[in-house]
């Protein structure tokens, strides 16, 4: 049973960033419903997200060093349990199919969800001075990397499902790259999710 659990995780990870843009804003729209009587409440952005937990300017070239400061990232949070699992957890979610999304965005996760990962849900976001080929299948280079971190499954797949719109939905990504400092990129972070609750 918990086998099948993981491997059902597991797809339903693969199907959000798969989701077309309209297939993924009907399928928010339903957990959205499911979670809150008014759209304006789900707030998950000012939850998860810290400036402290934001690099404007990581210096990693390739994807694996991309995957190892996100991970010393996720551990400057304070509320990582074990590192070295995790950065395993990812090398073998990417080694199956990248996180990378269009747009230059990937939203790095565990392959199968763990609720004894972290203390706390939380989330990483790094901006990299130098885009880098993570393996979207547009083939874009990527310079935008999200690390997901929840403790409860169905606040990962909201969490995910929430940045993939954000990603394809709004002008989330040209901001962020456009911002210089990480309490500028988590305003821009809060201020996008605001606007998009209202649409829903």
């Amino acid at each position: 049973m918990l086998f099948e659990h993981r491997l059902l995780d597991d797809w339903a990870q693969r199907r959000i960033l798969g989701l077309p843009t309209q297939s993924l804003t009907t399928h928010h729209r339903e957990a959205v419903a499911d979670r809150t009587p008014q759209a304006s409440e789900d707030i998950l952005v000012e939850k998860l997200f810290r400036p402290d937990w934001i690099n404007p300017a990581l210096t990693s070239r390739t994807k694996p060093g991309v995957v190892r400061d996100m991970v010393a990232l996720a551990v400057s949070t304070g509320l990582l349990y074990d590192d070295a699992a995790l950065q395993r957890e990812i090398e073998e979610r990417e080694s199956v199919s990248s996180t990378a999304i269009g747009g230059g965005a990937a939203f790095l996760h565990a392959r199968y969800h763990d609720p004894y990962q972290s203390s706390e849900s939380f989330v990483v976001l790094g901006k990299t001075i130098q885009h880098i080929f993570f393996g979207a299948q547009d083939g874009e280079e990527t310079d935008i990397f999200f690390l997901i971190c929840c403790t409860d499954d169905a606040l990962h797949l909201h969490t995910l499902a929430r940045l993939c719109m954000l990603a394809h939905g709004t002008m989330l990504l040209s901001d962020l790259r456009a911002a210089t400092a990480r309490e500028e990129m988590c305003h821009i972070l809060c201020h996008a999710e605001r606007e998009l609750l209202k649409t829903l």
